[in-house]
Parts: structure tokens; sequence; C-alpha cells
């Protein structure tokens, strides 16, 4: 029996929700490691919806759990139903539905607040001693909630490569220790059991982005 993978999503599109090429890269390195992923996502609106190709906000409204499920194909489950105990890891793909539905991290940084029921199920994986993933930006999750704990985000140094080095800037005073790391390397935290990588983070080919995605569902499954 294959490990069983909670994959939690903020919505659909990289500028108001889960970063599709990000969670499919998810999907698809479980499925070739065996593992089953179970998708899930909150159900709450979200903080604003954009318009991907003008890249400014709208008037519409829209549901996380709703666009959420256009990624999972419909198979998805409120995340207020997630039970850690049959349940082997996490993995949560970046995107800025992560800083604008997930929490406040888009509007407020390092002063942001978790939505209760994601920070109750990363604090309930890390009791239990399951391995949890991050990606892109969702590692400030883990370095707001966990302090002290080791993550990347890729670089901390602003670039044209790095456009967002800032974020391991503003993870560092919260007391989390950042690791400069490549976009197809990863960083485990052996101690806190996570594993971090930096994805969209970075300005990479998209080939890259999906192997260290890759290299980072293996290594969850390896800890789970």
């Amino acid at each position: 029996m294959g490990k069983r993978v909670a994959v939690v999503l903020a919505g659909c599109g990289v500028y108001d929700g889960s970063e599709i090429h990000e969670a499919s890269a998810v999907l698809v390195h479980l499925s070739r490691e065996g593992a089953q992923a179970e998708v899930y996502a909150p159900d709450v609106d979200q903080m604003h919806v954009v318009d991907h190709v003008k890249g400014k906000p709208t008037q519409e409204k829209r549901n996380v759990l709703v666009e959420s499920a256009r990624i999972a194909r419909g198979n998805i489950k409120d995340l207020a139903e997630l039970d850690v105990q049959g349940l082997d890891a996490l993995i949560i793909p970046g995107g800025f539905g992560v800083a604008k539905n997930l929490s406040t991290w888009a509007t407020q940084g390092k002063n942001c607040i978790i939505s209760k029921e994601v920070e109750d199920v990363l604090k309930a994986f890390h009791a239990a001693k399951k391995p949890i993933g991050l990606c892109c930006i969702s590692p400030v999750l883990a370095a707001k909630i966990f302090p002290g704990c080791e993550l990347t985000v890729g670089h901390d140094t602003e670039c044209e490569k790095w456009p967002y080095a800032k974020t391991a800037e503003a993870m560092k005073e919260l007391g989390c220790k950042h690791v400069n790391k490549h976009v197809t390397e990863v960083h485990v935290d052996v101690r806190n059991k996570l594993v971090s990588t930096s994805a969209f983070m970075c300005n990479a080919p998209i080939h890259q982005i999906y192997d260290g995605i890759g290299r980072m569902v293996q290594e969850v499954l390896r800890l789970a």
C-alpha cells in the first residue's frame, strides 16, 4: 500500500491561488513514487480574484475550495475534514494563494496571521512527527509557526534570477534559519521533518522547477 499524502491547495492560479504547475508537479511525482494524494482546500472566499491576463484584481468573488477542485479534477475535500491519523505526510504547493488565502503574508509579511485551519493541520503533522513538504512561498507558513526551523525559499540576495529574495530575510527575522539552495535542490530540516524547495521563487526553466519539486516529494516520502 502506497503512502497517503495530504496535498493542501489555496485556489487555482498563481496570482490568487495555488501555482498550477507546482500543484501538478506534486501530484505527478507522488503518482510516480507510488503514493496516494488526497487533496484538500479550505472552504473560504479568496482574498480577491486576479485577472491573470492583466495581472490586476477584479470585482469577482471566488471560493478557495471550489477553485482548487479544478486542479484536483473534482476529487477534493474540505480542509476541515482532514484527519492526520490516516495520513503519512503533508505537502503544500506555492502560489500567491498561500500568502493571500491560507495566511495574510501578502499584506502583512512576517506579522501575518495563518488561517486557523491551516495552522492546526501543520501543527498536527508536526506533533505526529510526520513530514511536511513546502515549496515556493509556502515555507513562510512553517517559518511563522515553528520558530527555529530550517527552510529554503532559494536565495537571500535579490537579483533577476531571485526576485523574491527578501522573503528569506523576513523568515530569518522570525527566527528561522534560511539555507540558500539552487532551484533543483531541497533543504531537509531533519529535526522538524520539513522539506522545502524554491520552485517559482526562482526565474528558472520550468523543467528545473519540476525537478526540484520531484526531489522534495522523494525526500518527504523517504521521511514518512
